[in-house]
């Protein structure tokens, strides 16, 4: 089972590092990596597990958070209470976008980023993406709101990038007028 010592710190070079393209088929280390990020990403949710296993609440996990330099992530979506779906794309890119942008609210965090962090980070508020699945087929994912910002987020990780580089220091709330809140 993975813990919070297993996912990277922002302190730590690698999650700047550019992500290589994933060949198929996949190795079993890879489809066994997978599965314990989605383990990881469901008890994190589930509040009396994430208390029990002091796991920090997360919807998405990117390979490189756990120092694998591969092109993929895996997204578990509360649908509601206790029921969840799981999205695990490989090699993903994003094929389109609305022109809106939103933000969190209450901030955008990341289990890599161990600290609070004020500022808006605007992002699509529809996306769809293109990937593969486990077995190599290529599947597009229409995503939106909270879905849209996490694809995002982790596809960022993927590409070297952390939320807080969206983030204006000097004027962490800058723009905010723009775009919509969620």
């Amino acid at each position: 089972m993975l813990r919070m010592k297993d996912i990277i710190d922002e302190k730590d070079k690698r999650l700047r590092t550019v992500s290589k393209e994933v060949l198929f088929p996949l190795s079993e280390k890879d489809k066994e990596t997978i599965g314990l990020m989605i383990e990881f990403l469901r008890n994190s949710q589930i509040p009396e597990l994430s208390e029990k296993y002091d796991l920090r609440p997360g919807m998405g996990l990117s390979a490189i958070q756990l120092g694998i330099a591969k092109r993929y992530f895996v997204v578990v979506d509360e649908i509601e209470e206790g029921k969840f779906e799981t999205y695990v794309i490989i090699n993903p890119k994003i094929i389109s976008n609305s022109m809106e942008k939103i933000y969190v609210e209450l901030g955008e965090g990341c289990l890599s980023v161990n600290r609070e962090v004020d500022g808006i980070v605007p992002r699509y508020a529809r996306v769809t993406v293109e990937g593969y699945d486990l077995e190599g087929r290529k599947i597009q994912v229409r995503a939106r709101e909270e879905l849209a910002i996490c694809f995002q987020h982790e596809i960022d990780h993927l590409n070297g990038i952390l939320f807080i580089d969206h983030i204006d220091p000097k004027n962490p709330f800058k723009d905010k007028e723009l775009y919509r809140a969620i």
